[in-house]
């Protein structure tokens, strides 16, 4: 039901942008319906609150109060702050809005009401795009639209409300980045490979970053980890650094709209040269940064206490991403990072130094090559880093007290070896051009991970740690085993006779064949004959193709 809903959605708005570029498309439709949702939302609580006020039994109840002053009481905003909806101003609620749709001034209208509501809610200045005026749409359009968007039931609670349009969004945003193509991966890392991140990390309590962090999918992926696993929506902080500035409003769109209380820095800007986050030490990143950039360096860069393992060359900036994430994990922490494949065997410049240097040190925890055709902006074939910053007794004891004293959060627990996962056959189709990794598959690699982490803890083969990896207590991992051709568990000895290339089809080995029970020399033979008959067959149309150029007064 709620995919139709979806689909019908988009379709509608699809039509209405007519001929305006979907780049510029996307900003108009999910600025409006992140208006409509605070605007319902504030609209919820005040119906909430005027109930209470007037049920005896309520803690608000207030005896004998006329019209007048309830009236007045429902304009207090601290009613609002205290459940995080923020507040709307009268002239710039929905409903004012959706009356006036098909006024030629509905454009000044709504930058109007954006305005007044940023000047209300300090956490969202410099947030919502006033761009609407101004927008490219053919007469009428823009207050279709306003209708269009006014059909999306939000229910009678809040968290429903949050359910749905956080869904809708979500769904928008990835049908922006397919209508865009290449563009559209500057914003939005498809689902499926957000979800493996998840899966592996397990991100389950205190700090989570990402500083490449687009329209903030992998802070949204967590959430929803924590919360189909028990865990609270307050149980991790989001802290995050986008460049671009109208993707960085998207993100902290996405993330207002879902109740996620977030720190995107003060201003959108380039991570390396002015990180928002210098001081921050996390539990968890996740992160898609774009790859193989060029042109990323800047002399201020020299000497920059980031590059533990060796200065990344100013061509590329895939070692410098890296290295900039483990930087930012306190100890204990973990760290996912999507790259080019490039990333897991390239010697040019200082690469191949850079990533001896981190095998060596046993900060490389797992590496799974993707599927191909993933992703929307790029046919580069990518691969995932799981990088383990270990705890030293100079970091002050175990890796449970990084964070959530009593687990064993990120504790790299098979030292001296890294997984290797294969995962590029597993890849399913969705349209002629996309694939993604199923549910199931992405359920196999995570316990897969899981599984061999603790394959050699106190508790081999039997439960994970309470709350350890966020999958339940008492959650039961199957025992680790090797899988030719899907995965192995590999030591730093033996990666280090690899010239320590990471490309994980190097070590897991050919899948296994059943053995169908023929003899050798009679598969042999019939592999034989049926070259033969193939070559004869070539030799045939050779003869006839100088036939036909000889005809033509062609000779070879």
């Amino acid at each position: 039901m709620l995919e139709d809903i979806k689909k019908t959605l988009w379709a509608t708005a699809d039509k209405l942008r007519a001929n305006m570029d979907a780049a510029e498309y996307k900003h108009i439709v999910l600025g409006l319906i992140f208006l409509k949702y605070i605007s319902d939302t504030f609209q919820l609580r005040r119906n909430e609150l005027t109930q209470r006020f007037a049920n005896p039994a309520d803690e608000y109840f207030m005896e004998g109060a006329e019209a007048g002053s309830i009236a007045a009481e429902l304009e207090d905003r601290d009613y609002y702050r205290e459940v995080n909806a923020f507040w709307v101003p009268e002239g710039a609620r929905w409903e004012a809005l959706r009356a006036n749709a098909k006024q030629a001034d509905i454009g000044k209208r709504i930058d109007d009401a954006l305005a007044l509501i940023e000047a209300e809610n300090p956490k969202l200045k410099g947030i919502l795009d006033k761009r609407y005026a101004r927008a490219q749409l053919p007469d009428g359009k823009l207050g279709e639209l306003v209708d269009m968007i006014s059909t999306i039931g939000f229910g009678d609670k809040a968290q429903n409300a949050r359910d749905l349009i956080g869904q809708v969004y979500e769904y928008f945003l990835g049908q922006f980045a397919s209508a865009e193509g290449k563009k559209g991966g500057q914003f939005y890392t498809p689902a499926s490979i957000v979800k493996t991140l998840v899966a592996v990390l397990a991100p389950h309590h205190g700090q989570v970053y990402d500083p490449c962090c687009g329209s903030g999918g992998m802070f949204v992926q967590s959430e929803k980890f924590i919360e189909a696993h028990g865990g609270k929506l307050g149980d991790v902080s989001i802290y995050g650094q986008e460049s671009n500035p109208t993707t960085w409003r998207l993100a902290a769109m996405n993330l207002a709209i879902r109740g996620i209380d977030f720190n995107l820095g003060r201003e959108p800007d380039d991570t390396f040269t002015r990180n928002q986050h210098p001081d921050l030490r996390a539990d968890f990143v996740l992160a898609n940064p774009p790859f193989n950039i060029s042109d990323w360096w800047h002399g201020s860069l020299e000497g920059d206490p980031r590059w533990v393992y060796g200065t990344p060359p100013a061509g590329n900036a895939n070692y410098a991403w890296l290295q900039h994430m483990l930087y930012h994990l306190k100890p204990g922490g973990r760290a996912g990072i999507v790259l080019a494949n490039g990333s897991m065997s390239s010697s040019q410049n200082s690469e191949g130094d850079i990533r001896r240097a981190m095998v060596e040190a046993d900060v490389v925890e797992c590496m799974v090559a993707l599927p191909g055709q993933l992703f929307f902006n790029t046919q580069i074939p990518a691969c995932l880093w799981f990088l383990a910053k270990e705890t030293t007794a100079r970091d002050g004891g175990s890796a449970g007290n990084a964070g959530n004293a009593g687990t064993i959060s990120g504790k790299k627990n098979r030292q001296g070896e890294v997984l290797f996962i294969d995962a590029r056959k597993l890849g399913s189709m969705i349209s002629r051009s996309q694939s993604e990794l199923t549910d199931e598959v992405i359920e196999r690699i995570g316990n897969t991970v899981a599984a061999w982490r603790h394959h050699d803890s106190p508790n081999e083969d039997s439960l994970a740690p309470t709350g350890g990896e966020g999958r339940g207590e008492g959650a039961v991992l199957p025992e680790y085993e090797d899988i030719p051709g899907f995965c192995r568990s590999v030591t730093l000895a033996e990666i280090a006779e690899h010239g320590h290339v990471l490309t994980p089809g190097r070590y897991v080995g050919a899948e296994a064949v059943e053995d169908d029970d023929e003899a050798f020399a009679e598969k042999m033979q019939k592999l034989t004959e049926k070259l033969g008959e193939q070559m004869a067959k070539g030799a045939e149309l050779d003869q006839l193709i100088r036939q036909k150029l000889g005809g033509l007064g062609y000779e070879f």
